[in-house]
């Protein structure tokens, strides 16, 4: 069974691919309210779901006409995308951004689900048993390499 954080990523999403704008701007009270649940719930998935490493922008406007507006960001080109990525990753990735980049590739369909799960193995702190802040240094490079022969292929 799915959890309601799951639930209203999935209904943020499908709202975005239908939506004949580049971007949604919603009213977290009203999402909150759709999904009987409290508003901070909005705002961890929108935090943690939503990021710049998945492929979205976020802004907000506070106040009583405020909204949250989200906005896929698109690439014309896998190739487009895989320099995106290769540039954010100069300071090394963490274990959480680095999840969020392979989901990235999965949806944008730079990899199949067999390479993403075999590259989240490859990254995860559990093999990579070194300490901060070298893990997250070497996680980089392990994502850069990877990323330079799925461009370069």
């Amino acid at each position: 069974m799915r959890n309601i954080s799951d639930v209203i990523e999935g209904y943020l999403k499908e709202v975005i691919e239908l939506s004949e704008r580049d971007h949604i701007e919603i009213k977290r009270n009203e999402v909150a309210e759709k999904f009987q649940c409290v508003p901070s719930q909005i705002n961890y998935v929108i935090n943690t779901r939503f990021t710049v490493d998945r492929g979205y922008l976020v802004e907000s406007k506070r106040g009583g006409g405020g909204y949250i507006r989200i906005k896929r960001i698109r690439m014309h080109q896998k190739s487009d995308v895989i320099s995106d990525i290769i540039g954010r990753l100069e300071n090394g990735a963490t274990q959480s951004m680095a999840e969020d980049i392979v989901f990235r590739l999965l949806d944008e369909e730079v990899v199949s689900k067999r390479e993403a799960k075999l590259i989240l193995s490859a990254i995860d702190r559990s093999t990579l048993l070194l300490p901060l802040p070298v893990r997250d240094e070497v996680r980089a490079r392990i994502l850069i390499a990877m990323l330079f022969t799925l461009k370069y292929q």
